[in-house]
């Protein structure tokens, strides 16, 4: 039932700009309204009741000629772009609900007229453009489709007849053009013919009309030209391999990281082994599970791991993610930490160019962001690290992802038929043996990605280059090669939301290790 309260002459509505809904509206006619996040990541609204409802994520409260929308612990609520509390919306206003929620915009209609103008589609277009996570040429696509499905559906007939009477007039105009254009290069080529003739009329009559100082001048102009042509080249050149540039000079300062850790007994020092039987078979709980003892013979427990570092800092510095650092901090969450302690049993990594690998260790480890700085034990040689961007990218810039996503998978996968016969023969299928051998061939090398910026917070950048586990520490570079964040996480379910740390976190950890 409409509030009395609200002027009656008016309509209020919530259009759905992203998501499943795409495209439909919500009618809101209720004083009070609760906004509810589905599994499917939709929302719904209903009237709002007294008790808290699973899935809450926002409540709309009729505010005079508007509505007023109240956060209600859940996801973070957005308005255009700025998480809220409580705001009081306006005709035209965007809300996001949460990371994976949709965007809406806030209709206000006057009147019985409930139909959005061109200044509204226009509008809705141009904030898909500026919000969405996809790829730009996906996106521009989109936008033009929804554009053009609006506009044919939603206007006026007068607007639509409009339109087509002004597209033929163009259409006229451009066949104008066209033949003027070909009447004029005509004309040009004739006086082109005539301009040789007198030219060589003039160079036979040697008349003494050319001086030297004209010539002068007509090579100077002729070199002014050449230089701005030249400019401009070597501008275009830049712009399209920028990329490339950034990659390859990046590419050698990344490091694939490798490691093993276990967990030891703190009072007796004794190793946590996998339990067995006297013959040596492994034991197992009723869930399938290897069953785990400090006591007996049975294999330790060794847990392994890949990464990626870039050197950053000083000479020998390395930079990646805690995760990567101290892994047993996700992996082994239900061991109890007053009686075991986490070891980390070996902690290599793998330059470019080199062979073998290279001892590391943790120098700090960030207690806010997901950050660690490590030493390699030979800094001999090192490379003199990346530099650090000084501010951060904004939405919508591109970005190069650089990193061993998926660890030794993907670079056997690039090693060649040759390389994998050639292991198999062997039967070294061993975690070292393997980074080991492709390392003797020089198959260690990262793999980039591009993607573009979807939001920038103090805490958090994301951004839609393609990555998975295997990559986390790896640098996020902007065209210029200078890192921007360093590659954290993904989240599989949600497309299009890679999240890095921002650099300023890791200028804030250089500082407290004293580097």
């Amino acid at each position: 039932m409409m509030d009395i309260s609200a002027e009656p002459s008016s309509a209020f509505a919530l259009e759905h700009m992203t998501g499943l809904r795409r495209g439909t509206v919500a009618w809101l006619e209720s004083a009070t309204l609760d906004v509810l996040m589905e599994t499917d990541r939709t929302i719904r609204i209903s009237v709002a009741e007294p008790e808290q409802r699973a899935g809450l994520v926002a409540r709309l409260h009729r505010s005079g000629d508007s509505y007023e929308i109240e956060a209600k612990g859940g996801p973070t609520v957005w308005v255009n772009g700025t998480a809220i509390t409580a705001q009081k919306l306006r005709h035209g206003d965007t809300v996001e609900f949460g990371e994976t929620g949709p965007l809406c915009r806030l209709r206000v209609y006057k009147g019985d007229f409930r139909r959005n103008t061109v200044v509204d589609i226009l509008s809705d277009v141009a904030t898909y453009m500026r919000v969405s996570r996809q790829r730009p040429l996906r996106r521009a696509l989109r936008a033009a489709g929804a554009l053009t499905a609006r506009l044919s559906r939603e206007t006026s007939v007068l607007f639509r007849v409009s339109v087509l009477l002004v597209l033929v007039g163009f259409a006229v105009l451009a066949w104008q053009q066209y033949r003027l254009n070909q009447l004029l290069q005509q004309q040009l080529s004739e006086a082109s013919a005539q301009l040789d003739a007198v030219g060589r009329s003039l160079a036979e009559a040697q008349q003494e009309a050319l001086r030297p100082g004209d010539l002068d001048a007509l090579r100077e102009s002729l070199e002014s030209q050449l230089s701005a042509n030249i400019t401009r080249l070597d501008v275009l050149e830049q712009r399209s391999t920028a990329t490339a540039r950034a990659i390859a000079a990046a590419e050698p300062q990344v490091v694939f990281l490798q490691g093993m850790y276990g967990f030891r007994e703190r009072d007796g020092g004794r190793m946590l082994r996998q339990a067995v039987t006297p013959s040596g078979v492994p034991l197992m709980s009723g869930r399938g599970r290897p069953l785990l003892t400090f006591d007996g013979e049975g294999p330790v427990v060794e847990l392994q791991f890949t990464g990626t570092g870039f050197f950053a800092g000083p000479p020998g510095v390395l930079l990646t993610n805690r995760h990567v650092a101290q892994p047993w901090e996700n992996e082994a969450a239900g061991i109890a930490a007053e009686t075991v302690e986490p070891v980390m049993l070996r902690f290599v990594a793998y330059l470019a160019g080199r062979a073998e690998p290279i001892p590391v260790t943790l120098l700090a480890a960030s207690e806010s962001a997901d950050l660690a700085v490590l030493a390699i034990e030979r800094p001999g040689g090192a490379m003199p690290g990346l530099m650090l961007a000084e501010q951060p990218p904004a939405s919508g810039e591109e970005v190069i992802v650089i990193g061993f996503p998926t660890g030794l998978r993907a670079m056997l996968a690039q090693s060649g038929t040759a390389f994998l016969e050639e292991l198999r023969s062997s039967g070294e299928i061993d975690f070292w043996e393997v980074a080991e051998r492709l390392a003797a061939a020089g198959l260690i090398r990262p793999l980039a990605s591009r993607g573009i910026v979807g939001r920038v917070t103090s805490s958090v950048i994301v951004y839609d280059a393609d990555t998975t586990h295997g990559g986390s520490g790896g640098p996020v570079l902007d065209l210029r090669g200078r890192v921007v964040a360093v590659n954290s996480a993904i989240l599989p379910d949600y497309s299009g939301s890679n999240l890095g740390v921002p650099v300023e976190e890791v200028r804030k950890l250089m500082v407290a290790a004293g580097l």
